[in-house]
């Protein structure tokens, strides 16, 4: 039996790595993939470099997001999720609270990187968003992919890193820059609706040049739905509304207008962020509603 490393998914078609380091087309069984870029997995046999998956190997995470309906895998075995924003286009702050929480379910690491702090205009702006994040102890890199991406690589050094970000940042830039030869597809941004066009439609793993370790890059998203996960797996990845579990006057509060409210209480005086706890509120709810379907 083959065994190889899922490289490159393609929507169910798959880029595998075998052990002895020849690349090969993977393929799965049946209709549905529960596959992704990052997986260890089994093949049988080759046929002109076409083999069918058989099976994954044992995961150390997954780092997908879902909706009532749907999931979609991001990346296996990850032990880091790298964050992308930038100072244009505009980024959402929930969605890298949506990531996080998604990133401490599977016990992953995580940072924030801000690109194209060479914009020095927008950088005010752009650091005032995360300051939130940065008051948590969240680390954020700030450099320009297009000049320097050094800044980064101590990060990466000896971790499977995986690049989250919205469509925009700059994300392929920072591949190009950080991975000889990847050739990631780069485009303009569209100033029109101040958003990214979409060049990465497919997650890649490469492996790191300066030493060990290896980064994935995924697709552009715009939205991160977590409803696979339980209110309290949410609240795990708020951790100063966790830390506040209990100090309410109602042991079921939701933090919204329930009186005596720790939560609402810490606000005022500064101690929690008020889009934070709006971030919260706003995915345990959607969470809520998935559970009745």
């Amino acid at each position: 039996m083959l065994t190889g490393l899922i490289t490159a998914a393609f929507g169910r078609h798959y880029e595998v790595r075998l052990d002895d380091g020849r690349l090969v087309n993977g393929i799965p069984r049946g209709k549905k993939s529960p596959f992704a870029c990052g997986d260890r997995v089994t093949l049988g046999p080759l046929a002109d470099s076409e083999a069918q998956i058989l099976s994954h190997l044992p995961r150390s995470s997954l780092l997908y997001r879902s909706d009532q309906w749907k999931q979609k895998h991001i990346a296996a075995n990850a032990s880091q999720i790298v964050l992308v924003v930038a100072t244009e286009p505009a980024f959402s702050t929930e969605l890298i609270s949506r990531a996080l929480v998604a990133a401490r379910d599977q016990g992953m690491r995580a940072l924030i990187v801000l690109n194209k702090c060479d914009l020095t205009d927008l950088l005010p702006a752009a650091r005032a968003q995360l300051a939130a994040f940065n008051a948590l102890g969240m680390p954020v890199i700030e450099l320009s992919a297009r000049d320097d991406a050094r800044p980064l690589l101590p990060w990466l050094a000896d971790q499977v890193s995986v690049l989250v970000g919205q469509s925009g940042m700059g994300k392929s830039t920072l591949v190009n820059a950080l991975i000889p030869g990847a050739a990631a597809a780069t485009r303009e941004i569209s100033i029109a609706l101040d958003s990214g066009k979409h060049t990465t439609t497919h997650a890649r793993l490469y492996d790191l040049a300066n030493g060990p370790g290896q980064l994935i890059d995924s697709p552009g998203l715009q939205e991160f739905g977590l409803a696979h996960l339980t209110r309290g797996s949410i609240e795990l990845g708020f951790s100063e509304i966790a830390a506040l579990d209990g100090q309410c006057r109602f042991r079921d509060c939701r933090h919204e207008s329930e009186p005596d409210c720790a939560l609402k209480a810490a606000i005022a005086t500064g101690k929690v962020d008020a889009r934070r706890l709006e971030h919260f509120i706003t995915i345990a709810s959607e969470g809520d509603r998935a559970k009745t379907y």
